[in-house]
């Protein structure tokens, strides 16, 4: 009987945990591609730590100027209530809506550019946490500036506008309280030391939505699946931009994902726990 050709392949050690990872890594790789493919993803530029802090200067000064408007347009409202004001061809109680209409406009893009400004160069929150509150919520306590006295007055006026008047009025103050408080409320503030540990630990890109409050660092995070618009760039890019907030998920993943680093095992198994696959 002739003897059977046999070959014989030497197997370093660690090679079977080296296919593993590279398989895995294929998978991420092709999971990533994917998610290229079927989804827009728009990369956005990081500016430099002096043109943050230039662009925040600029957006807060038109803010305070804005601020100013709105008071100023709040005193006109009062003016008109108290009859020191009159313009013959405009009814009274239109010409306070209007001011009020204008003190909400100013109001509202004061608070968006100061907030923007919040994100794009944070104030220090060690040992000064109420000073941090007060400028991170600046927006909400300027609405209440430019609208509450002005309620106060026309509530407690006595026969300076007819009932009607006076109910329609105070109600489109109070709305009109409700949606700059809203708008100008800072749900996700960020302090300077806050962003320079999140740059100091992430170096890749990350990823948000146009819409939500975080960011992830992985474009195939369960979270983004129904999002169709991706914006990418560096974490950086993600505060400024309005994303202060790491997103649970992708942190939890992050952590397995270091955890298989260090211990060099099970990396196909930990790589699709972490996935959810």
């Amino acid at each position: 009987m002739e003897e059977k050709k046999r070959t014989i392949t030497k197997v370093e050690d660690g090679e079977k945990v080296k296919k593993t990872v590279k398989k895995a890594e294929e998978v991420k790789e092709a999971v990533e591609e994917e998610v290229k493919e079927t989804k827009k993803t728009k990369q956005v530029e990081t500016l430099t730590k002096a043109e943050e802090k230039s662009k925040a200067t600029t957006l807060r000064i038109v803010a305070a100027i804005l601020w100013a408007f709105a008071i100023g347009f709040e005193v006109l409202a009062i003016l008109f209530l108290f009859k020191k004001l009159y313009i013959p061809w405009l009814p009274q109680m239109w010409a306070m809506i209007i001011c009020i209409v204008l003190d909400l406009i100013c109001c509202v893009i004061a608070a968006l550019l100061w907030k923007k400004a919040s994100h794009l160069d944070p104030f220090k929150k060690t040992n000064n946490k109420v000073g941090f509150f007060i400028l991170t919520q600046l927006g909400v306590i300027m609405a209440a500036i430019c609208f509450i006295p002005l309620i106060v007055l026309v509530l407690a006026s006595k026969d300076k506008l007819d009932k009607k008047s006076k109910i329609v009025v105070t109600v489109v103050a109070i709305v009109a309280l409700l949606i700059a408080g809203l708008l100008g409320a800072d749900f996700n503030p960020i302090s300077a030391e806050e962003k320079a540990q999140a740059e100091d630990s992430i170096t890749g890109d990350v990823f948000w939505t146009a819409f939500g409050h975080k960011y992830h660092l992985y474009g195939d995070c369960g979270s983004l699946k129904n999002s169709a618009t991706l914006y990418n760039g560096s974490v950086t890019a993600a505060i400024d931009n309005g994303r202060g907030e790491l997103c649970y998920f992708c942190a939890n993943r992050a952590e397995k994902e270091q955890q298989l680093k260090l211990d060099g095992l099970n990396v196909e198994e930990g790589v699709e726990a972490a996935t959810g696959e």
